[in-house]
């Protein structure tokens, strides 16, 4: 299964492409040798360090064409890369991202080829097992600071509203060191909500990030407010994901950044349930 999606700020609007396929008959499929992954005509392959993907939406709406150059070691996540989500054991993922890529390509919008340049985030959690029987969804993040500065922070909700002790982030210096950040050391305050005309669900797409060991102190708000999926081919899920822009202070001094913001288990039945 693939997802495809393009915010465009300038016209407010949010494009989404979905894909179904099966690997046996060679429609869809992953090597296990390298990372090159494919559904028909959409497609990641690397070659070296050269990240090359190709993605055009059916109706021939919107499509990217992008080079994403690994200049730098992946970020690892939780225990080197081991990222525990509930108590049980075994309840966790393999957890590593790429977190500022020098991108260059073109984004295809409206039939209108647009040379672009960039600096993409690339997540890879992959496992066996996640979620426990009481966790509803998730709210995570992904920012790129100003000062080049990246910060991933994620909340666990539970059925009942509290969050799950095992939330975690972490923050990636200018230098590239890392800083692995538990529950107890960044704090996530939902504002604003968007109501979706289509699900009725209650999205915050406004929230504060306080990360005090690093003296950041955040405020993150939607890019488009209606950046909903439903992905009634694929997955069933329903859930919100897109662009944010960060505003805010580090040390007491302004900063601004940009990111994505994922927020499951709104919509529909609870995660836990979907990734059984």
């Amino acid at each position: 299964m693939a997802h495809l999606a393009v915010t465009d700020l300038d016209r407010g609007r949010h494009l989404v492409d979905e894909r179904l396929n099966r690997a046996g008959v060679g429609w869809a499929g992953a090597r296990d040798d390298r990372l090159e992954v494919w559904n028909e005509d959409w497609r990641l392959t690397v070659d070296g360090r050269d990240h090359r993907l190709e993605l055009e939406s059916d109706d021939g709406r919107f499509g990217v064409q992008l080079r994403l150059v690994e200049d730098r070691a992946p970020v690892l996540h939780g225990e080197q890369g081991f990222s525990q989500k509930g108590s049980t054991q075994g309840n966790a993922s393999h957890y590593y991202s790429l977190t500022r890529m020098p991108t260059s390509g073109t984004l295809r919008m409206d039939g209108k080829a647009i040379d672009v340049r960039g600096a993409s985030w690339m997540d890879h959690e992959f496992g066996t097992s996640f979620l426990e029987p009481d966790q509803q969804g998730w709210d995570w993040f992904s920012l790129q600071l100003e000062d080049g500065t990246d910060v991933m922070v994620y909340q666990l909700r539970l059925r009942d509203g509290s969050v799950h002790p095992n939330s975690s982030g972490t923050v990636v210096t200018t230098t590239g060191d890392t800083r692995v950040l538990s529950a107890g050391d960044y704090r996530l305050e939902a504002g604003r909500v968007w109501i979706s005309g289509t699900s009725e669900a209650h999205y915050p797409v406004e929230w504060r990030v306080g990360i005090p060991s690093a003296r950041l102190d955040l405020e993150v708000r939607a890019a488009v407010d209606a950046q909903e999926l439903h992905t009634a081919e694929s997955t069933g899920v329903t859930y919100w994901e897109g662009a944010v822009v960060v505003s805010g202070t580090r040390n007491g001094e302004p900063i601004e950044g940009r990111g994505y913001l994922e927020m499951t288990g709104y919509a529909g039945q609870p995660m836990s349930e979907v990734l059984r």
